[in-house]
């Protein structure tokens, strides 16, 4: 799948784990740079969600059209499928979530 950022410093954060680790902390950048590169890797959203570890998921309700991703017991990777076959993964944000 082709990579895309909402914002400028989320696709800092992929490129430097050093801003990523000043941003969020170590675990959550080393997964993040991890989890970012496993989607870029996948040919579709189907593999995503295949991952064992990642439990990719679509959100519901307001966030419906999302989708996000494990990073670790907490925090949560949000992205949007685009492009004429959702071939485009546009990374949205790092999220705190506690409904786990």
């Amino acid at each position: 799948m082709q990579i895309g950022f909402r914002t400028n410093k989320l696709e800092n954060c992929f490129a430097s784990y050093k801003l990523a680790r000043r941003t969020w902390g170590d675990e959550v950048a080393r997964r993040y740079i991890q989890r970012v590169g496993l989607i870029q890797a996948a040919k579709d959203i189907a593999e995503v969600c295949k991952l064992p570890g990642l439990k990719c998921h679509p959100l519901k309700g307001d966030r419906q059209g999302e989708y996000a991703a494990r990073l670790t017991g907490f925090c949560r990777l949000i992205f949007t499928l685009q492009g004429e076959q959702l071939e485009i993964a546009m990374i949205e944000e790092v999220s705190k979530h506690y409904d786990d």
